[in-house]
């Protein structure tokens, strides 16, 4: 596990933007080696889309052959509603990159059978070959997506209902009209991420500090479903300074230590330390445009 400590939330955007654009150059993506990338929503990740978007429009990266998977969407909320996730997604990223409609997967809260949809999603993560990067954000309580407080670590994409403090704190997207806030929800599940060949977890501000802590100091509980990812193999939480202020002081010091090594792995294209396949794919692309 690596924790990337960063002293704001914007770095916090870049350091995870520039994360997620090498490890797709790096790839080398194309007809028949897609990226697949898994995605939340939420107010955390906004600055790294931005970031991504930004990429796109200088020409650094292309996401025609980028698969995406987001992890959850409300139940019966219509697909075009302001707070639907689907007009999350599209308004603040997939409409300003080149990504195909069909490659943008999001979960029909809609659908006639919501179980059929879920079981469908999974065939669907795996027939793209699974996630290469899944990036998640934390709740103030631990969870990830809607994977709240006591819900199974080998959860899969499921039908969720929504916990009471859920539905109050989202109330203030709604015209803190409780009534209108769905109180379902399709969600992704602990071990769906779990499965991805990484996983990005975004932490920022002192109302996540808890969590934070919870989830990387304490031990494995379902009731913290985030520190399920003390198990993976490949975990990187990134966090600015405000989110360390429940953590250890030796833990800080420890892995500030390693923030050399971390941001080796940001590295630009251009620069020349970045991984040789990155380097390749910005100079065919730079070839094919003379």
């Amino acid at each position: 596990m690596r924790l990337v400590i960063q002293n704001t939330s914007v770095e916090v955007s870049e350091w995870a933007a520039k994360y997620v654009r090498n490890r797709i150059l790096q790839k080398n993506p194309g007809p028949d080696n897609y990226f697949v990338l898994g995605l939340p929503t939420g107010g955390t990740p906004l600055g790294m889309y931005r970031k991504l978007i930004e990429f796109y429009k200088r020409g650094e990266l292309s996401f025609k052959y980028v698969k995406t998977f987001n992890m959850d969407e409300y139940v019966g909320l219509p697909k075009d509603h302001p707070e639907s996730y689907h007009s999350y997604m599209w308004d603040n990223f997939f409409k300003h990159i080149d990504i195909l409609p069909e490659n943008a997967h999001i979960l029909d809260g809609n659908a006639a059978d919501l179980v059929q949809e879920c079981n469908q999603f999974e065939e669907k993560i795996k027939a793209a070959g699974g996630v290469d990067v899944f990036v998640g954000g934390i709740g103030p309580d631990g969870h990830i997506a809607f994977n709240e407080p006591g819900s199974s670590l080998a959860s899969r994409t499921r039908v969720k209902s929504l916990a009471k403090e859920t539905i109050v704190a989202n109330a203030r997207f709604f015209d803190n009209d409780i009534s209108k806030v769905p109180t379902m929800a399709l969600t992704v599940g602990v071990q769906t991420v779990m499965d991805a060949k990484e996983v990005m977890i975004l932490i920022t501000g002192v109302a996540k500090a808890y969590a934070l802590h919870r989830s990387i100091e304490g031990g494995v509980n379902h009731m913290f479903t985030v520190s399920a990812f003390q198990y993976h193999p490949h975990t990187i939480f990134v966090c600015d300074e405000d989110a360390t202020l429940e953590l250890k002081v030796k833990t800080v010091k420890y892995f500030k230590g390693l923030m050399d090594v971390h941001n080796k792995l940001v590295e630009s294209p251009e620069d020349p330390t970045a991984p040789p396949s990155a380097k390749r794919l910005k100079s065919l692309d730079e070839s094919a445009d003379k």
